[in-house]
Order: structure tokens, then sequence, then C-alpha cells
């Protein structure tokens, strides 16, 4: 597929119109609902392929937050050959009791990636975690920016930000 004919198909799946709340606390009357389109084997084989072609060079590791950064960085994996790491909402309390699941070691060049960010504030907190414990953050890659201030506040806070898509690619007009 190509970069429209994925745009129009995420379009299609996971654009819904209505009132929502995000995570930000912000209200919409449009919603991208990932799991529509990070559940869907084609799309999801193409955004791996497209991840590719945006990692930042040098990158060693992908990681992704929970829930819907993982399909997003095991299909990017298997495109790119690189490992990842999964990053959980909040440490286990049982088991290993591990924040991270994979391997991180110190220093390691991380590319993290999103599903669809707003504000950038869940992404933030999975990169100060992850250089906390020791890795190096080149770069954030979002699967669609919303334009409300992700890229923005990501680049603020010093890393570099690029998305596959916004939501002009796919019709909206945020404006």
């Amino acid at each position: 597929m190509t970069h429209d004919e994925i745009a129009q198909r995420i379009a299609e799946l996971s654009v819904l119109h209505g009132n929502f709340t995000l995570r930000s606390g912000r209200t919409s009357t449009w919603y991208i609902d990932k799991y529509r389109f990070s559940t869907d084997p084609d799309i999801l084989k193409s955004l791996g392929n497209l991840f590719v072609s945006k990692l930042p060079e040098g990158t060693q590791r992908l990681a992704g937050a929970e829930l819907g950064g993982i399909p997003l960085v095991t299909t990017t994996s298997m495109a790119s050959g690189l490992p990842c790491l999964f990053v959980r909402n909040q440490k286990k309390e049982y088991g290993t009791a591990k924040r991270f699941e994979g391997t991180l070691e110190q220093g390691e060049r991380i590319a993290l990636l999103e599903d669809v960010a707003t504000t950038g504030g869940q992404v933030l907190e999975a990169a100060r975690d992850l250089e906390a414990a020791g890795a190096v953050i080149t770069g954030i890659i979002a699967t669609v920016d919303r334009l409300e201030g992700a890229r923005e506040n990501i680049e603020a806070a010093g890393y570099h930000f690029d998305s596959l898509f916004t939501v002009r690619d796919l019709g909206i007009d945020p404006d």
C-alpha cells in the first residue's frame, strides 16, 4: 500500500465522529480509534515498513508503551530486524516486577514509537523513564499526530519528533 492508501484505510476504519474525552482531558468531536488500525494485519504490516523508513540513524532498539505501542514496535521490529522493548504504564508488582519488558542495555539508542499523539504526555513519560534506566532516545515517532501540541511539547522536552501521518492526511481539519 502507498502512504496515501494507508492514510485512507486508517481514516475509513478508525476515525469516529461524536463527543469524546481524550486522555489529555480535552474533549473532541472526532476520535481516532487506534485499535481499529493496529489490529488490521495489512495496515499494521504497512505501518511497520513506514516506521522503518523514519527511524533515526543509529537506533539500536525500539520501544513502545502499552497498550497501543506494543503492536507498532512488534511489526517494526519484524520489518527492521531491530529488537524491541515494551514499556508498562506501571511497574508490575509480581513476578520480575519490571517496568520494561525485554532487554535494555546502558547507553542503548532507542526510538520510541507512539500510536496517536495529542499532547505527547504519555510518550514523554515513557521517554523520561527509559532515560532514567540508561537509554538514549534517538527520536519519538507517532503513527498519527493530532496537531494539538504533541510536536511542540516533545521538541520542547529536547526530543526529535516525527509522525507517519497527521490528521490532515486522514481528511480531518483540526482548526
